[in-house]
């Protein structure tokens, strides 16, 4: 599956990785030596991930335990804007340690359970915004023939830009929505389309057409579609950071997303911007857009008016810039 491979938009965005996976024979820990551990700032099925401070840099990064297939998964992709940045991976104490992007955000999830608390609900215009960044990082993904199989709010990640305002580096967070940036990340479900090895995440956001195979133990069949898959779980993943309740795991609300039925949002959505999240959850994946095809999608594309919210947040943005300018 490489509908992409030709686009010379990739030619542009593809960066060999920095490093390689390398193997630390010395008693020494590079993990202790080269890092200050801050916290934890993650653990599931995968590893624990924490968040440190590299003594050289003083940068702050991710580092998680576990990750044997996400280092590969990282090697053969290199470095995308839209797919979280690996640095660096090494073997110790029968371990495998992964040096990532340190998103300063935290997970969509993060944001949603926020939005929920204060009931405050992102816009049209921030979820098309959502969507098509991480569309990019998917038509990437697809290009390379790997299938991230477990895209859902907890595994997109976002920052915001940072502006520094004087020289005691009194910073302030830019809201503007041009430095909202989502990345697909935390690639342990990753598997080649052509060589699937499937292991089902979270059910709520898997197609159907790849549960039935998983729930009937298919494993020699060959897993056809899996990039609609990805689709799917990407429109699910939406849905829910519009403020949509929870996908359901059972009943009536779980066969109804299969039959392509949207749930109530508490902010009402365009029809057209309905009519293509309906079309990325239709029970054929032979029907669903690819993420190729939604990267060129007009209806994301369109330049739409900006809601009160988004003109607050570049107005400013700008008179950030300005008092920059200024000093």
């Amino acid at each position: 599956f490489r509908e992409d491979s030709s686009d010379p938009e990739y030619e542009e965005e593809y960066i060999n990785p920095l490093k390689r996976k390398t193997s630390v024979g010395s008693r020494l820990s590079r993990y202790t030596s080269e890092f200050c551990e801050l916290e934890m700032i993650g653990s599931g099925e995968f590893g624990d991930v924490f968040k440190c401070v590299k003594r050289l840099d003083g940068c702050i990064y991710a580092i998680k335990q576990r990750a044997l297939q996400e280092v590969y998964a990282h090697a053969v992709l290199g470095q995308h804007p839209h797919v979280v940045r690996y640095y660096s991976a090494w073997s110790e104490d029968e371990h495998m340690l992964i040096q990532n992007e340190y998103c300063n955000r935290g997970t969509l999830a993060d944001l949603i359970t926020q939005n929920q608390r204060t009931l405050t609900f992102l816009s049209e215009t921030h979820l098309k915004d959502l969507l098509l960044q991480v569309s990019r990082g998917l038509r990437y993904m697809h290009s390379a023939s790997l299938v991230h199989m477990d895209i859902k709010p907890s595994k997109s990640y976002h920052i915001w830009s940072v502006y520094c305002m004087s020289e005691e580096e009194t910073c302030y967070f830019s809201h503007s929505s041009c430095s909202f940036s989502l990345f697909a990340g935390n690639l342990g479900h990753v598997t080649h389309v052509s060589h699937a090895k499937v292991e089902e995440g979270d059910s709520r956001y898997v197609a159907n057409e790849i549960l039935q195979k998983i729930l009937t133990i298919l494993v020699l069949q060959l897993y056809n579609g899996l990039p609609k898959a990805d689709v799917f779980a990407l429109a699910l993943t939406v849905i829910s950071a519009s403020g949509a309740d929870d996908v359901p795991r059972t009943g009536e609300g779980w066969h109804a997303t299969w039959h392509s039925q949207l749930p109530h949002t508490p902010r009402a959505l365009s029809p057209e911007f309905q009519c293509l999240l309906k079309l990325m959850i239709h029970p054929d994946p032979e029907c669903r857009p690819t993420a190729s095809a939604l990267t060129k999608h007009p209806v994301l594309l369109a330049p739409s008016t900006p809601d009160i919210d988004v003109l607050r947040q570049r107005i400013y943005a700008e008179k950030l810039k300005t008092a920059l300018l200024l000093k």
